[in-house]
């Protein structure tokens, strides 16, 4: 099958490359001219386990290709996947600029049927609104499908091979019989592509996405209460997720959800409902908890300071919004950094590869290490917020000889509590018991 994909982001460069991995013809298109050529010359503009392989190899056979003409990518694609971005507004409304404006594009273009499916999170409606601009320009047959995104930063090679659901929504049967036959492969063992209308398939991603982000924020406030009541929140968390009604998944506290979905998509279905008339009082709390969840640790310092942090020097490992990825989009990191700095504080960080990206957002207001190690030189404390695997198992030893203090704040649970006892760290986690040495 032939394919366009208009937006080479991370979901856009995910779904081109995953769709020539089953051997269909994949275009896809980005105006940054110099991203384009550098994904030409083969170098991939994001990191993602996994995607290095399958886009080096549809590249040489072919099958995956790239560039700014919009006109050649879509001339004999069968189906056009716009998946560009929605970004909060001002209101917190999805802005719908890019997907509206590349609908205006590309109508103006089209001389056949095609398919063309929002891959982008988008409001309730938006498939509407996109079917009247290609109704408005152009008299070609044109249906319009609402195909929602599920990946996990992290995963997401694996999320899109392997799908749990694809949720497809769509009154078309002929636009649904081209979906059917070009998701198939992905769902050999069974998994189900669920056809629905295009509200319904809109409203599901971000149900779905603020629902996880409600079982996080209802675990968080769970573990800042175990702290208060002397519970340990593990003990909570697995005798809770054991329950098959409550699942084990997204029940792991910490200093709340970031990235470029979870926070957007929550403030966005709060927006529409209230667009609605409809006061989506439980999204609100959610938004108010992981905001002040985000910079608990800091809290903890200044308890443990009396106050006061002017001077202090904090080493921080993990950048990211979570390990796997260099998106730093709204991850807790980057609050801490700000409430540290605000409080006289200096900080050096070690991320394994979210530093670029910081360093283009807060420049030198920060130091960077070249190892987590170096990061804790002259350190008074180590703060951690990101739970990459490199950070599960350090040489304790080595840490104990370049701290200056043997004083940890873990964002993510990392360690076993009595190994810190016997190790003699003041160890301070979410929701389990405070240590003192």
């Amino acid at each position: 099958m032939k394919i366009a994909v208009i937006g080479t982001g991370y979901v856009g460069l995910v779904t081109g490359t995953c769709l020539s991995e089953t051997g269909n013809n994949v275009i896809c298109v980005d105006i940054n001219e110099a991203k384009v050529k550098k994904m030409q010359a083969g170098e991939v503009p994001i990191y993602e386990p996994g995607l290095d392989v399958l886009f080096h190899r549809n590249i040489a056979q072919g099958r995956l290709t790239f560039t700014t003409d919009l006109a050649h990518a879509i001339k004999d694609a069968q189906i056009i996947f716009m998946a560009l971005p929605t970004p909060p507004g001002g209101d917190g409304a999805a802005d719908l600029s890019y997907i509206l404006g590349a609908a205006k594009d590309i109508s103006k273009l089209v001389t056949n049927y095609k398919v063309i499916v929002n891959k982008s999170t988008v409001p309730v409606g938006t498939a509407d609104k996109v079917q009247a601009v290609f109704t408005a320009h152009t008299d070609v047959e044109i249906d319009v499908v609402s195909n929602p995104e599920f990946l996990r930063e992290g995963v997401a090679v694996e999320d899109f091979m392997k799908p749990d659901r694809v949720v497809i929504g769509t009154r078309s049967e002929r636009a649904q019989k081209l979906m059917a036959e070009l998701y198939g492969p992905y769902v050999r063992q069974g998994n189900p592509i669920l056809f629905m209308d295009e509200r319904s398939s809109e409203l599901t991603k971000y149900a779905a996405n603020s629902f996880l982000a409600t079982k996080i924020t209802f675990m968080n406030e769970v573990a800042n209460l175990c702290e208060i009541v002397n519970a340990d929140v593990d003990a909570v968390r697995k005798g809770i997720g054991s329950d098959a009604r409550i699942g084990k998944r997204f029940l792991f506290p910490g200093i709340g959800y970031g990235g470029s979905c979870f926070p957007k998509d929550v403030q966005a279905l709060a927006k529409s409902a209230d667009e609605h008339n409809y006061d989506f009082q439980i999204l609100r709390s959610v938004m108010q908890v992981n905001e002040r969840q985000k910079t608990i640790l800091v809290d903890k310092l200044l308890k443990y300071y009396k106050g006061d942090l002017k001077g202090k020097h904090f080493a921080l490992w993990g950048l990211a919004f979570k390990p796997e990825t260099d998106d730093i989009r709204e991850a807790p990191s980057l609050y801490i950094i700000e409430e540290l700095l605000k409080h006289g504080a200096t900080v050096t960080a070690f991320d394994p590869e979210g530093m670029n990206n910081v360093k283009a957002l807060v420049g030198d207001r920060i130091t960077y290490a070249e190892t987590q190690y170096d990061a804790l030189v002259d350190a008074d404390a180590l703060l951690i917020a990101t739970e990459w695997s490199v950070f599960r198992n350090p040489d304790f030893e080595r840490m104990e000889e370049t701290l200056s203090n043997k004083v940890i704040f873990d964002g993510r649970n990392l360690y076993d509590l009595q190994k810190m006892i016997d190790l003699g760290y003041y160890y301070n986690s979410v929701g389990r018991k405070l240590i003192n040495n």
